[in-house]
């Protein structure tokens, strides 16, 4: 069974031909980097104009590398949630019009679980050298998602959240710290950069709900103390200051998610960590979590970094197993800005201490 991935959630468009068992036969990915760079992140509007233009171009050069027509897919998957309304508009419908001219089945694909089971995507003739097996606890963590989950199998009914971020996506900290700093867009890559060459030490950041076994997480504190940070001592004045400062906020980061996904691990009582979301792409993150793994005697399976990030193949994939059980959509889907998948956190509901007035 050969399918055709189509995902437009965000500012990637991307399209892929992939098998049921996870071979990849073509991925097209048409980055909008370049467009939001100016503005310091993603405009939806800018995003979704982008998508029209890019998709059925995409969407062909996946077909042509995989040397396929459309008449010889096998159906169609494509990201219909969670993500920016106008972005998924453009890739569903593309998919609906797609399907219904070559009269093939489609299906809609939640874009976590695309995420969530990238690890088992290979490429033709090169075999993954680790790959996942169920069940696993897996940290998504990306730009606007940062979760952990329980995953017993392949089917959305099959995950379940087990902590996650009360506030700010750890890939959110990342990009508005970069901007603080006036290191530009997207900021994940730059300070993983900086952070190699700087002292994690060198300033203290804290690390919010760090203590106790709580999966909850937040960054918006970490974000604010680097705010604070600069607006007293102002941007660092030389390189090795700013490689410091984005060693210590680095670290921070990472510090917190390696303990929260031990502790689901542990709590779980399973021995496989699965990364996942274009965050897991951080080599000072794969590093610390490899670290972490071989310490406490864990299995850990990260996809290569560009299975990390949005792309068609993960969707295809995701989609391909659906569409072998049986699960077909009518053209009235629609669309969602979120998941489908059970979410345990709180955002900010929990109880407050009283504060005298």
């Amino acid at each position: 069974m050969r399918i055709l991935g189509i995902e437009s959630s965000c500012d990637e468009t991307a399209a892929a031909v992939v098998s049921h068992d996870g071979c990849i036969h073509s991925d097209v990915v048409r980055s909008q980097v370049s467009l939001h760079a100016p503005y310091g992140g993603v405009v939806p509007e800018l995003a979704s104009r982008d998508h029209i233009r890019g998709i059925l171009p995409v969407v062909s050069e996946a077909l042509s590398r995989a040397h396929l027509k459309l008449s010889e897919i096998d159906g169609i998957a494509v990201t219909c949630r969670p993500g920016l309304m106008g972005a998924l508009l453009v890739g569903v419908q593309t998919a609906k019009g797609l399907a219904w001219g070559a009269n093939k089945p489609f299906v809609g694909v939640d874009h976590l679980v695309g995420h969530l089971l990238a690890s088992f995507l290979f490429e033709k003739d090169h075999a993954p050298d680790t790959q996942a097996t169920f069940p696993y606890v897996a940290l998504l963590a990306s730009g606007g998602h940062t979760s952990l989950y329980r995953v017993d199998g392949p089917f959305p009914e099959q995950m379940r959240e087990l902590g996650g971020t009360r506030d700010d996506a750890v890939g959110e900290a990342f990009d508005k710290v970069a901007k603080l700093l006036g290191l530009g867009y997207p900021g994940g890559p730059i300070i993983d950069q900086l952070a190699a060459q700087g002292n994690p030490e060198a300033v203290d950041v804290p690390r919010p709900m760090y203590g106790g076994k709580s999966l909850e997480m937040s960054f918006s504190g970490i974000k604010t103390f680097v705010a604070s940070h600069v607006a007293t001592a102002g941007r660092p004045a030389n390189e090795r200051q700013l490689a410091d400062l984005c060693a210590s906020f680095q670290a921070a980061v990472i510090k917190t998610l390696v303990k929260k996904t031990l502790l689901a691990a542990r709590a779980e009582t399973i021995d496989t960590v699965v990364l996942g979301g274009g965050v897991a792409a951080n080599r000072g993150l794969r590093r610390s979590f490899q670290q972490a793994c071989e310490k406490y005697g864990l299995k850990l399976v990260v996809p290569a970094p560009k299975r990390c990030t949005d792309n068609g193949a993960m969707i295809g994939y995701a989609g391909a197993l659906e569409l072998a059980r049986g699960t077909r959509h009518d053209f009235d889907l629609g669309v969602s800005t979120h998941t489908q998948l059970l979410r345990s956190t709180r955002r900010g509901g929990g109880k407050r201490p009283n504060r005298p007035r």
